[in-house]
């Protein structure tokens, strides 16, 4: 129905940058998937919410005001610009969709689809 694909992980120093993009394929145009979004996982740790867009868009209290999503419908990708990245952001960073727009209630046992996930690793 739809696949996920995600890139720009990589490896900085707190105070860096990363763009992560993940490009949306819908294979089956009957699905419509609102709601895109952004989670990560730490090491030992659950799944947790970062960001999505949707109507409007949502991000965690431990990223508001550092990260931004975005998407390009052109382009069919969403975006996630971090800013000012600390030691606690390290984890797989997963792209997800949804069927339906869950606003600021989106949870990881929600979501319809995953990507495979990208390593964003931030050295103190």
């Amino acid at each position: 129905q739809v696949q996920l694909i995600e890139s720009g992980g990589g490896s900085v120093q707190a105070g860096g940058s990363l763009r992560l993009s993940c490009t949306v394929s819908v294979s089956d145009t009957s699905f419509d998937f609102p709601l895109i979004g952004w989670f990560r996982q730490a090491p030992g740790k659950d799944r947790e919410f970062v960001a999505s867009i949707g109507s409007r868009k949502y991000y965690s209290d431990s990223v508001k005001g550092r990260f931004t999503i975005s998407r390009d419908d052109a382009k069919d990708t969403v975006y996630l610009q971090m800013n000012n990245l600390k030691p606690d952001d390290t984890g797989v960073y997963y792209c997800a969709a949804d069927t339906f727009d869950y606003g600021s209630s989106w949870l990881a046992p929600h979501a319809d689809a995953w990507g495979p996930g990208t390593q964003v690793t931030v050295s103190s």
